[in-house]
């Protein structure tokens, strides 16, 4: 859901100048090397109000972290944070997955971060969710050979329908779990994962590694996408038992 304007947001944007990347295109291919010769470039797709970000930011300094945000108003709060902290390893941008290759040369980026995106569960609206094939080889052609997508997500049938689509288009899987904190808090959270944990829902991981298998945007024609609708979380686990009671009746 869009965030409601926030207040004065022109005049606090412009604020956030130092920290906010209004032609990224010029970065392409020196991105590392124009930002304090950071060792790698990493990318959060959806950054909101900037938790994750500035956790990430701190925890590795020698890593070029780029938050791109398409909503203004949480793309603020995301950098009046970074700036609070005096974190200077951040870039913004305001857009979304469609730049990626605009932004970023091919093999520039280390690691993607795809955290909680919109689970689009209708059939008809499947090629929209950021784990289709068309996003997967968006990834897959600004990412370096070995380099990972990191997704989570409380949306357990996304996730399983997203595996499916991950091996069709030949990524190498590792750490994949269907509740990541099970024995304790594992890694950063975002805003909204301590909020799910809080209220006891299971979060869904996995590692996506970028192979010489990988398919980019090169390869053609993309699957046809079928059957593809999708409960909502909170009511899978019912649903599987009604399903079930079904079955034994």
């Amino acid at each position: 859901m869009r965030m409601r304007r926030k207040p004065h947001l022109d005049a606090r944007l412009e604020k956030c100048a130092a920290v906010l990347i209004e032609q990224g295109g010029a970065y392409r291919g020196r991105w590392c090397e124009s930002f304090g010769k950071r060792r790698e470039v990493r990318v959060e797709l959806g950054c909101g109000k900037g938790r994750f970000t500035a956790d990430c930011a701190a925890a590795e300094g020698d890593i070029l972290l780029v938050a791109i945000e398409r909503d203004p108003s949480a793309l603020v709060m995301a950098m009046e944070l970074a700036l609070s902290r005096g974190l200077e390893n951040i870039r913004f941008v305001l857009g979304d997955v469609g730049m990626l290759g605009e932004l970023f040369a091919p093999g520039e980026v280390g690691r993607i971060y795809l955290n909680f995106p919109d689970p689009w569960p209708k059939s008809r609206d499947a090629k929209l969710r950021l784990t289709a094939p068309n996003f997967l080889r968006r990834y897959a052609s600004v990412l370096a050979p070995g380099g990972e997508l990191h997704f989570k997500t409380d949306n357990t049938p996304l996730f399983d329908w997203s595996l499916e689509q991950f091996a069709g288009e030949g990524w190498t899987l590792r750490d994949v779990t269907h509740d990541l904190h099970a024995d304790g808090l594992v890694g950063i959270l975002t805003g909204y994962e301590a909020k799910f944990v809080a209220a006891g829902l299971k979060i869904n991981r996995l590692a996506a590694v970028r192979t010489a298998e990988t398919k980019t945007l090169s390869d053609g024609e993309l699957p046809r996408l079928r059957n593809a609708s999708l409960c909502d979380a909170r009511g899978y686990e019912e649903s599987l038992e009604t399903n079930a009671k079904k079955e034994r009746t």
